[in-house]
């Protein structure tokens, strides 16, 4: 094995960094569009964001080759959903979906590391976090890619998360008014840019709440 070969990370294939928080009546989700490969940026531009359907978007980190035969997959299956039963799944009904099928290519995974953000039934905000073969919880926030672990330090001092050990249970979404996530998110990432390297150029924040869906962005660091 060569050095390059064990200090392989899969980051180095594009990278990036993906945040979502669920509050009562919201859902923010946000990523940063620089693709990069080791030292060399592909592309300062790159959504890593993807509406999965009317209240269901998927953000996306790490071999975005990956990423995008994920993104196929999941836009045919919920075209025959809504075929079938004539309507749009539900943001938990599209999280199962997209923990079968990261599980169905287990032993051969999608190299990519996900989180999905919309509202549920109730209209409330929901994030689902997973692994590369489909494992998934529902959470109040996640972070996914190379800056995750400079980021959710910071998300759990600031919004205390309850532990799901709880008894009786918590509910999961953040006490934080919608301008208040988005503000906090924003925030993390300025922070993150700055110490990692796949992390910056741009950031893209999607924000999901009972009047639709608007898109806000940001100018991070570009070196």
């Amino acid at each position: 094995m060569t050095k390059q070969q064990a200090n392989w990370s899969p980051y180095d294939n594009n990278g990036g960094t993906v945040v979502a928080i669920a509050g009562a009546d919201y859902c923010v989700v946000a990523a940063d569009t620089r693709m990069s490969t080791g030292y060399s940026i592909l592309t300062r531009d790159y959504s890593k964001i993807i509406q999965l359907a009317d209240k269901s978007v998927m953000a996306s980190s790490g071999f975005q080759a990956d990423v995008r035969a994920l993104q196929k997959v999941l836009a045919a299956r919920h075209l025959i959903y809504q075929h079938q039963h004539n309507k749009q799944m539900s943001c938990p009904a599209m999280a199962q979906l997209l923990s079968n099928t990261l599980y169905y290519k287990r032993f051969f995974p999608y190299y990519s590391f996900n989180v999905l953000g919309g509202l549920d039934s109730e209209g409330k905000g929901c994030v689902f976090t997973y692994d590369a073969v489909g494992s998934y919880e529902r959470v109040g926030y996640s972070a996914q890619g190379s800056g995750a672990t400079l980021i959710t330090p910071f998300l759990d001092n600031q919004l205390k998360s309850p532990s799901p050990l709880l008894l009786p249970a918590k509910d999961s979404v953040t006490p934080l008014s919608e301008l208040e996530a988005i503000d906090l998110v924003k925030t993390c990432f300025a922070s993150a840019t700055e110490r990692d390297i796949y992390t910056g150029d741009k950031l893209e924040v999607l924000v999901l709440n009972a009047s639709g869906i608007r898109r806000e962005y940001m100018e991070l660091r570009k070196d």
